[in-house]
């Protein structure tokens, strides 16, 4: 008996003897995919759903909203981890792979009558992704916060009865900004739908009993305007600080917060060896924000300073 290698042909390997003849020996079974299976809620109360198989905002949107039996559209914009309208739970493009969503939807609209004082209204805008532009700060002392009816989480649905369901956020803080200084205007807004026990709060509101526990894991699910979401670890404390950075910059100069925007110029910047190298990279995936240079090399200085630790 031969005990060096087998001299049998590759179609023999293949196969077992079953009786006197030849049966082909099945193929392993692929291993499955997991599926990733998350848990949801209305915010202003409503049972658990499960949802699955969305890559994007508005695919997750059609997947709430297939549970709950209601319209996408009444989806104003999503937390995670809180029913409240906390801007700091905002989902943007990634989700915790333990993450529990509540959606907050269409509650009451109102229209208020604004007379722009100064230069600056005071808000900072920021979108949804499916087209619904909402109130993520409001600052203090400002134009707007002297209007108490004017509320963090709120939708811009129009300004001056001109609609801007569709718009993206820097449009509608540039439509904002550029309002005539000292002429009132109208803002047409919706509300979240409240639950009972959040009626008369302005941001905050008492502790809900299904508040759901904040995940430990690390892994995300990324969400993609275009292609396919993907599993990828949670961003690391550079990315986290260098993020935030650009956030606070796209707010000074824009108008607007997007921890999402904000990442992808972090990821198209964070391997640049410089500032022209950078803005090349940033045209190639934002083109259409059409940032100004200054812009541009605040934030190659910020995500500079990240990485060497000035800041």
């Amino acid at each position: 008996m031969q005990n060096g290698p087998s001299l049998m042909s590759p179609q023999v390997q293949g196969q077992h003897r079953s009786g006197d003849g030849l049966a082909p020996q099945a193929p392993p079974a692929p291993s499955p995919r997991p599926r990733l299976v998350f848990h949801t809620q209305l915010a202003h109360g409503s049972p658990t759903g499960r949802i699955e198989g969305f890559t994007n905002v508005k695919e997750l949107y059609a997947r709430i909203a297939e549970v709950f039996e209601i319209s996408p559209a009444e989806i104003l914009f999503c937390t995670l981890n809180s029913h409240k309208v906390d801007m700091q739970k905002l989902l943007g493009g990634q989700i915790g792979l333990e993450d529990f969503i509540f959606a907050h939807v269409r509650g009451q609209t109102k229209e208020v009558e604004v007379t722009k004082s100064e230069d600056a209204l005071g808000l900072t805008i920021t979108d949804n992704g499916a087209g619904y532009a909402f109130i993520k700060r409001i600052k203090e002392g400002s134009v707007i916060d002297r209007l108490k009816t004017v509320c963090v989480g709120d939708h811009i649905e129009a300004i001056n009865d001109h609609s801007i369901v569709g718009c993206r956020h820097y449009e509608v803080a540039k439509m904002l900004k550029e309002l005539p200084k000292g002429q009132p205007f109208t803002l047409r807004l919706v509300e979240p739908k409240k639950a009972f026990d959040m009626i008369g709060q302005r941001t905050k509101s008492a502790k809900f009993s299904c508040e759901a526990k904040v995940a430990s894991g690390r892994e995300t699910l990324r969400l993609r305007s275009k292609g396919s979401a993907t599993v990828q670890e949670a961003p690391n404390e550079f990315e986290e600080r260098a993020t935030k950075k650009v956030d606070d910059l796209l707010e000074s100069y824009m108008g607007i917060r997007d921890t999402e925007l904000a990442s992808t110029i972090v990821e198209a910047g964070k391997d640049k060896k410089n500032p022209g190298d950078f803005a090349e990279a940033l045209d190639s995936v934002l083109g259409d924000f059409a940032f100004p240079d200054v812009f541009l090399f605040d934030v190659w200085g910020a995500i500079g300073d990240v990485k060497t630790g000035r800041i």
